[in-house]
């Protein structure tokens, strides 16, 4: 995956789906229970069905989750990194990778166990801190933004 600067094609880089597919399947989990209750303990009683109805919306945070990830997207290009950010609004951030002083990658233990991290960037300026949150190959992203920044830094 090395940093190739003969290569025109841009790298896009988004955040990890692992976690939010983990979360709907264990709200899925959630909902054929309530099924399976309603089925065998709360029919038979002539309850109505709100347990299954209730449970359905558990879906709300794995739907946020899902569309928050959605929201942002990385990509390497040419001398820059650009990252955006929102859904409606957007915020574009547009970074020289000349400027590229420091790229760190922090991962929880699950992180590590799922190979997910936060990659984060320090650039020289301002606003000198970007963090990337739940990318997938975390240091495989750090290292490609290094290799990139170091060709396009000066002598």
């Amino acid at each position: 995956m090395g940093y190739n600067p003969n290569r025109m094609a841009d790298i896009v880089l988004r955040p990890s789906t692992k976690f939010i597919l983990a979360g709907l399947l264990a709200v899925l989990l959630v909902i054929l229970a309530a099924l399976i209750v309603y089925t065998s303990v709360m029919r038979p009683l002539e309850q109505p069905p709100w347990l299954p109805l209730a449970s359905l919306l558990l879906l709300y945070f794995p739907l946020r989750s899902w569309i928050a990830q959605r929201t942002i997207r990385a990509t390497l290009t040419g001398d820059k990194l650009r990252v955006e950010t929102g859904f409606f609004a957007k915020s574009t951030r547009i970074i020289q990778l000349a400027k590229i002083q420091d790229v760190r990658v922090n991962q929880s233990l699950i992180q590590r166990i799922f190979n997910v991290g936060d990659v984060a960037i320090e650039t020289a300026g301002e606003a000198s801190r970007l963090v990337l949150p739940h990318f997938d190959r975390p240091n495989a992203i750090a290292e490609e933004i290094l290799a990139a920044s170091s060709h396009h830094a000066g002598p």
